[in-house]
């Protein structure tokens, strides 16, 4: 089995709404995500001739992804008041609203299931909020 492996990284803001402690407040992280695709074969045709995918390719993809979460805040829907939603859009400040509770478990998860559905034989993600915090997905 060969395995490639592409990392891209974005700074955001989040809470955990409902949190009690440090994280339920708004602060921002270096998000890494660490992204792992899988093939029994290599390609043959001329250009890919030798490689499971071109990483450009893979990296551009992820790249696509993670900078429409970039300098962002990241929250889960309908956690904010429409008040402050407004308040924030009105001082042109992006928000990114999540079907989902922004946890690094649940980044992995959602950047697993995206790339899967990209037709990519992914073999794990790893989410890193902090340099020693990672979260990870895989089937």
């Amino acid at each position: 089995m060969y395995q490639l492996t592409i990392e891209q990284s974005f700074d955001s803001a989040h809470f955990l709404s409902g949190y009690i402690g440090k994280c339920g407040n708004i602060h921002g992280h270096r998000w890494r995500v660490l992204l792992q695709v899988q093939s029994e074969e290599l390609r043959e045709d001329l250009q890919q001739r030798g490689m499971c995918v071109d990483f450009s390719t893979l990296k551009e993809e992820l790249k696509e992804i993670v900078d429409s979460y970039d300098h962002t805040l990241l929250i889960e829907q309908k956690t904010l008041k429409d008040k402050t939603m407004e308040a924030l859009a009105e001082e042109g400040f992006p928000v990114v609203e999540l079907a989902f509770r922004p946890t690094a478990e649940n980044f992995a998860r959602h950047f697993y299931e995206l790339f899967v559905a990209k037709g990519y034989d992914v073999a794990v993600v790893h989410v890193y909020e902090t340099p020693n915090n990672c979260a990870s997905y895989r089937k």
